[in-house]
């Protein structure tokens, strides 16, 4: 006997099961198996220093930030060059502590944007896997479905073109029983 998974594979892909990829033997699983197609094993759960690059990436790229970040540093600046005036400034003209911070700041936040930026794209790839599984479960599901409709349409003709046999049996008899 054929297993149902064979004759899935060769009906619909036109090879045999083990000829397939390892996408392509999922979905003819989930077909043969009559399952849905599941989400959940392809968007894993993110741990908490993921989440937290995220959230640096999501602050640091807002406007908010901007804006802060740049009233910041015209309090900074304006405050010490009015300190400067009496001689209190904490950070002189050449700003050296100013510089050092945004250095720091920059060279902490580069990284971990890049880390999101990763994360996301391993998001986007295993949601256009996920989406393409489901295209390709679809699209064999239409084809499963076009050839069951077939199947439904060749039994009716067959069904009418018995019953018009008939009919026309009948009519040759009584046009028989006439002459």
């Amino acid at each position: 006997m054929i297993d149902i998974r064979e004759q899935l594979a060769h009906d619909l892909l036109g090879c045999s099961y083990g000829e397939l990829s390892g996408q392509k033997k999922s979905v003819i699983d989930l077909i043969a198996d009559q399952r849905p197609t599941d989400v959940s094993g392809t968007l894993k759960d993110s741990t908490w220093w993921e989440r937290l690059a995220d959230s640096v990436a999501r602050v640091g790229g807002s406007w908010s930030f901007i804006i802060g970040f740049s009233s910041a540093l015209a309090i900074w600046i304006a405050s010490n060059v009015v300190l400067a005036a009496s001689g209190r400034a904490f950070d002189p003209f050449p700003f050296i502590f100013l510089n050092l911070i945004l250095s720091m700041v920059a060279a902490l936040q580069a990284p971990v944007i890049m880390m999101s930026q990763n994360r996301q794209s391993a998001k986007d790839r295993a949601a256009a896997e996920h989406d393409y599984i489901v295209n390709l479960r679809a699209e064999l599901e239409i084809m499963l479905l076009h050839d069951k409709l077939d199947s439904l349409r060749d039994q009716d003709t067959m069904g009418r073109l018995d019953v018009l046999g008939q009919k026309i049996d009948d009519l040759t008899k009584d046009l028989a029983g006439r002459a």
